[in-house]
C-alpha cells in the first residue's frame, strides 16, 4: 500500500525576512569603509526587525578594535546563530520549524517541535515578539513551530547562551520570533503553490466524508458535540446504562443522535489528491511629519495528504524473544489544513516605535486510520491467519491560535523604555474520535464485532482544551556618560498561562447478545438507528479510568532582573545579569460528574530562584573573538507531563498520561566558543558546551493492557550533557571562470556539526515517584549512563548552492543527518526493564532551485524543490542483540513542489 502524497507547505517566502541577532542592525563604525566596499561584495545589508526583550539595551556597537565587518552573530553580546533573509529562502521551507533544522544544534522533532543540542522540547522557549505563547497542542505547554508560515515573519532569533532579560525557562535556548510591521514600502504578494509526493499523491489511502468544510479546516457542524455530552464545570451528565441519574431511554436517545456514517466509515481513495498553497500579503506605508505608519496584511491556506503505511509492533518479553506480543500493519491517511492570517500596524516617529500585531493560525487534521495484524492478549496467534484483528479509526484534532501584542519602544537620548502586553489564546477541539475493533471469528467466516467481547469493540472520545496567556513587561535601559560605554538594564515581566481541559470517553455496548449477521455489519451500519434501539445498544462511560476527566492548570510568574553590558577594558565586553523568578504552577484535576470524589491528587509547584548569567567577549584579533558564557536556568514540567489524562498522540500513534508529582528542573550551564569572521557574512566558529541538569524529565514506556504500548514522565536523579560544534560559511566567486554565466555567480557553501554526549547519573539509593504516587528505586525506571531522551550524538547540516549576485538565481543542495536518540525509557517488566525506544532520523537530501523573472513591470518567482531525495524512511524501534522489534516503521517518500510567486 502506497503512502500519502506529502503536498504540504508550499508558502513561497516573498518578503520573509529572517535573521537572529539580539539586537538592530547597526552602523559601522566611524572612518569604517561602506559595506559595498569589500572584495567580496554582497547585496545590500538587511535592516533587521527585532521585537525582543530588553532589544533597546543591546546597542551592539561596543566593538573598539578589528575592521568593520557587518555580521549581526559578531555584533550581539551572546551566543547566537543567524538564518538571514537570503539563507531562509534559499531553504526554500514554508513554516519556521523547517527552517530552524539548518542551524546549528537544532533539530526538529515531530510536528515542529524544536530541539535545541538535543535537549527535549520542555528545554526550548519560543517567544513572539518577546512574549510568551499559548500552545494549540494537549501534549505540550510549548507551541509548534510548524504552525508559523515564513511568510507572515520578520525575522528569527536563536540565542543559545542564556542574558537575564529572558525568562528563566531557558534549557537549551530561546526562539524569538518578530512578526512583520511596518514596510518600508507599499507592496502587494501573491505565492501558489503545488506539489506531490511519492508514497500519498495520486496513490492510496482512506479517508471519511466528514464535513462540506473540511478541505478548509473547519467543521460545519457534523461534529458539534451533543449537549448532553459537554463537559460543564462543576456538574456534568454521566451515562451510565444503569443508573447515574439518567434514564435507559435517555441513554439510547444519546447513543442514536451521534452522527455515524459521516465519521465513522472508512472509505478507500486511490488517487489522494496534490498537495496545495496560497497565499495572500500586502502593505501600506504612508509619511508621517516625523516617520511614518504601516500596515501589513496576510492570509493563508495550505492542504497536504500524508499516508503512512506503518509496522507497529510491541513485545511483552525483556529480551524482546518469540513473536511479538501485538503486531499491526497501520496505513494513517492525514489531511491537514493550515489557515493564517496576520493584521498589523506600527508606526515610527523620530527614535521611537509602535507595532500592534494581530495573528490567527488554524491547523486542522483530519485522519483515516486502518489495521490490520493480531494481538496475542486476545487470542493465541495463528500462523494461518495472521491478521485476525482488523481496527480503524477516524479522527478530526482542530488547533487555534490567537494572538494580540502591543508593543512600544522609546529612545530619549541614552535611556531606551520598553513596554509591551499581550493576550493570547490558544484552543484544541478532537470531537467524534471514533474506533472500531473486529475480530476474525472462523465459525462465522468473516470479522465481527459482537461489542462486548475482548478485541470487538466500538469507542468514542470527545476531548476540548481551552489556553489563555497573559503577558506584560517593562525594560528600561540607560547608556551612562563615561568614556568605556557602560549600559545598565532592569525590568519586570508578568506572564500568566491558564489551562483547561476535558476528556470525555465512552464504549457502546448492547444489552442483549448481537446476532452474528449484526456483528458482521460495517461501522455505520453496526450503530445505525436500527441496531440501537433493536438490540439496546447504549453508551457507558468510560471517562477518567485512568486518571482525571478533566482539569485546571495554571502557571503564574512574576520576574524581574537586572543587567550590564560594558566594555571594561579595550576590546573586552561583559555582559552581566540577575534574574529572579517567583512562579507557582498548579494541575487541579476537576470533579466533572459531582461525586465528591477526586481519585487523582492535585499538583502545586512553587518555587522563586536566582538565576544569574555572563557573558564574555574579547576582541583579540581584528576579525576574531572568543566568548566565554556561564549561567544557571530551570525548566518547568509541561502541563501534559503534569495531568493524569489520556491522550493520542496523533504524530507518534500511541497514549501519553503524566505525571502529578514531577518537579521542577535545574540547569548549571558553561560555554567557550571561538569565532572568525574573514568577510562579510563569512565565518568560522568553534564551541564547546556543557550542561549539569539536576531532575530531568524523562519519558518511559509500559505495557497497558493488551501490551498496549503507552507513554508517561518521571524525573531521574541528574544528567549531564557536553558536546561541541563547528559551523563555516563561505562564498567563493565564480567571475574568474571562463564564460558570461559565471561573471555574476558565487559559489554558496555552509555547512556544521554538532557533538552532544548525555548521560543519565543514577545511584543505588536514588528514588523515583511514578505517576500513581509510588516512590521506588530509580534504577527500575533509569540506568546510570543512559542518553537523554531525544538527544543525538551527530547533528549535521550541509549547503551547497550556486547563486547570482544581481538577481535572483538559486541552486541549493542541502543535506542533514541526525544520529540515532531515544524517544522513551524501555518499558518496565517486573525487576526487568525492556530496551530503550530509539528513533533513527537518518539522512535526508533536499534540492531547492529559485530563480527571479520580470514580466510586464512584475516581479515573478519560480521554485521548484525536491524534498527526501534519499527516500530516507521513518524508524521508531527496539533492538536486543539481533532481534528487533518496529515500534513505528514507514517510508516518508519522496516530495516534489512548484511555486510561483507574484509581487505587484
Amino acid at each position: 500500500m502506497t503512502k500519502p502524497f506529502s503536498l504540504g507547505a508550499m508558502l513561497l517566502l516573498s518578503t520573509a525576512l529572517i535573521a537572529p541577532a539580539a539586537i538592530a542592525q547597526t552602523a559601522p563604525p566611524e572612518g569604517a569603509p561602506p559595506a559595498t566596499a569589500t572584495p567580496d561584495s554582497a547585496p545590500p545589508e538587511e535592516q533587521v526587525d527585532i521585537s525582543a526583550p530588553g532589544g533597546g539595551a543591546q546597542e551592539g556597537d561596543i566593538v573598539v578594535t578589528g575592521r568593520y565587518i557587518p555580521d549581526a552573530v559578531r555584533a550581539t553580546p551572546e551566543v547566537v546563530s543567524v538564518l538571514s533573509s537570503a539563507d531562509i529562502a534559499r531553504t526554500g521551507e514554508g513554516d519556521i520549524a523547517g527552517a530552524l533544522q539548518r542551524v546549528t544544534g537544532l533539530s526538529v522533532v515531530g510536528n515542529g517541535f524544536v530541539y535545541v543540542r538535543g535537549l527535549g522540547d520542555r528545554y526550548s522557549l519560543a517567544l513572539l515578539n518577546g512574549s510568551p505563547l499559548p500552545s494549540p497542542e494537549p501534549l505540550r505547554r510549548v507551541v509548534p513551530l510548524d504552525i508559523f508560515p515564513t511568510s507572515v515573519l520578520a525575522s528569527a532569533l536563536v540565542q543559545k547562551s542564556y542574558s537575564a532579560n529572558y525568562p528563566g525557562e531557558f534549557g537549551g535556548g530561546v526562539i524569538n520570533l518578530t512578526t512583520k510591521a511596518i514596510p518600508t514600502e507599499s507592496f502587494l504578494d501573491i505565492d501558489l503553490g503545488v506539489s506531490g509526493n511519492s508514497e500519498s499523491s495520486l496513490n492510496r489511502g482512506y479517508t471519511y466524508d466528514g464535513g462540506d468544510l473540511d478541505f478548509l479546516g473547519f467543521d460545519d457542524g457534523i461534529r458539534d458535540t451533543p449537549n448532553a455530552l459537554k463537559a460543564r464545570p462543576g456538574r456534568s451528565t454521566f451515562i451510565n446504562a444503569n443508573g447515574g441519574g439518567i434514564s435507559r431511554s435517555e441513554v439510547q436517545a444519546i447513543t442514536a443522535s451521534l452522527t455515524n456514517a459521516e465519521t465513522s466509515l472508512l472509505q478507500l481513495n486511490n488517487d489522494l489528491p496534490l498537495n496545495f498553497s496560497a497565499n495572500l500579503s500586502g502593505g501600506v506605508s504612508l509619511p508621517l511629519p516625523d516617520g511614518r505608519i504601516g500596515i501589513i496584511a496576510a492570509a493563508g491556506l495550505d492542504n497536504s495528504w500524508r499516508v503512512r503505511d506503518a509496522v507497529q509492533q510491541t513485545s511483552n518479553d525483556p529480551n524482546l524473544e518469540g513473536i511479538p506480543q501485538r503486531s499491526f500493519r497501520a496505513v494513517v491517511t492525514d489531511n491537514r489544513a493550515i489557515v493564517n492570517g496576520l493584521l498589523g500596524v506600527g508606526a515610527e516617529f523620530g527614535d521611537h516605535k509602535i507595532r500592534w500585531t494581530n495573528l490567527y493560525i488554524r491547523d486542522t487534521l483530519k485522519q483515516a486510520r486502518l489495521s490490520a495484524g493480531y494481538d496475542r492478549s486476545v487470542q493465541d496467534q495463528n500462523p494461518n491467519l495472521p491478521d485476525s484483528i482488523i481496527s480503524q479509526n477516524s479522527n478530526w484534532f482542530e488547533r487555534q491560535l490567537i494572538d494580540t501584542q502591543l508593543v512600544g519602544e522609546f529612545k530619549f537620548d541614552a535611556l531606551s523604555v520598553d513596554l509591551r502586553g499581550s493576550y493570547a489564546n490558544s484552543q484544541r477541539e478532537s470531537p467524534y474520535e471514533r474506533s472500531f475493533s473486529y475480530v476474525y471469528d472462523p465459525a462465522v467466516g468473516d470479522y465481527v464485532n459482537n461489542l462486548r467481547s475482548g478485541g470487538q469493540n466500538a469507542r468514542i472520545s470527545f476531548s476540548d482544551l481551552n489556553e489563555d496567556v497573559y503577558g506584560a513587561g517593562i525594560d528600561l535601559s540607560y547608556r551612562l556618560p563615561t568614556a568605556m560605554p557602560v549600559t545598565l538594564s532592569a525590568g519586570y515581566a508578568y506572564n500568566k498561562t491558564e489551562r483547561s481541559s476535558s476528556r470525555r470517553d465512552f464504549q457502546f455496548q448492547p444489552q442483549d447478545q448481537l446476532p452474528d449477521a449484526v456483528a458482521q455489519e460495517r461501522p455505520d451500519y453496526l450503530l445505525s438507528d436500527y441496531n440501537v434501539y433493536t438490540y439496546n445498544i447504549l453508551l457507558t462511560e468510560t471517562s477518567g479510568q485512568t486518571g482525571a476527566a478533566a482539569f485546571d492548570a495554571r502557571l503564574r510568574v512574576h520576574a524581574g532582573y537586572g543587567q550590564m553590558e560594558a566594555e571594561l577594558v579595550p576590546s573586552v565586553r561583559l555582559t552581566a545579569g540577575v534574574r529572579y523568578e517567583d512562579g507557582v504552577q498548579t494541575v487541579l484535576p476537576i470533579d466533572l460528574f459531582g461525586t465528591g470524589a477526586n481519585p487523582v491528587p492535585p499538583t502545586t509547584i512553587k518555587n522563586d530562584y536566582w538565576l544569574p548569567a555572563a557573558t564574555v567577549t574579547w576582541n583579540f584579533a581584528p576579525d576574531m573573538q572568543l566568548r566565554l558564557a556561564g549561567s544557571k536556568t530551570i525548566a518547568r514540567p509541561q502541563f501534559r507531563e503534569l495531568a493524569l489524562q489520556l491522550y493520542q498522540d496523533h504524530e507518534a500513534d500511541r497514549q501519553f498520561f503524566g505525571n502529578p508529582f514531577l518537579q521542577d528542573s535545574k540547569l548549571t550551564n558553561a560555554e567557550a566558543r571561538y569565532e572568525y569572521f574573514f568577510g562579510r557574512d563569512q565565518r568560522l566558529t568553534l564551541a564547546g558546551f556543557y550542561k549539569k541538569i539536576d531532575k530531568p524529565i524523562e519519558a518511559f514506556g509500559f505495557l497497558a493492557g493488551g501490551a498496549t504500548l503507552q507513554t508517561s514522565f518521571a524525573n531521574a536523579p541528574s544528567a549531564d550533557l557536553y558536546g561541541a560544534e563547528v559551523e563555516v560559511q563561505k562564498y567563493i566567486p565564480l567571475d574568474g571562470l571562463s564564460g558570461s554565466f559565471f561573471e555574476t555567480r558565487r559559489l554558496v557553501l555552509i555547512g556544521n556539526y554538532t557533538y552532544s554526549k548525555s548521560e543519565l547519573k543514577v545511584g543505588a539509593n536514588d528514588t523515583v515517584t511514578d505517576p500513581f504516587g509510588a516512590v521506588t528505586a530509580a534504577n527500575l525506571f533509569f540506568n546510570d549512563g543512559d542518553p537523554l531522551t531525544g538527544q543525538s550524538d551527530h547533528l549535521v547540516n550541509v549547503q551547497i548552492g550556486l547563486e547570482d549576485k544581481e538577481k535572483l538565481s538559486q541552486q541549493t543542495l542541502m543535506l542533514t543527518y541526525a544520529s540515532d536518540r531515544v524517544t522513551n525509557r524501555g518499558p518496565r517488566q517486573g525487576d526487568a526493564q525492556q530496551p530503550d525506544i530509539v528513533e533513527r532520523p537518518g539522512i535526508r537530501l533536499d534540492f531547492v532551485a529559485r530563480q527571479g523573472v520580470t514580466i510586464l513591470g512584475s516581479e515573478l518567482e519560480f521554485k521548484a524543490e525536491v524534498r527526501n531525495i534519499t527516500g530516507q524512511r521513518y524508524r521508531e524501534f527496539q533492538q536486543a542483540g539481533a532481534r528487533r522489534i518496529d515500534i513505528n516503521r514507514y517510508d516518508i517518500g519522496t516530495s516534489v513542489s512548484f511555486g510561483l510567486g507574484i509581487k505587484l
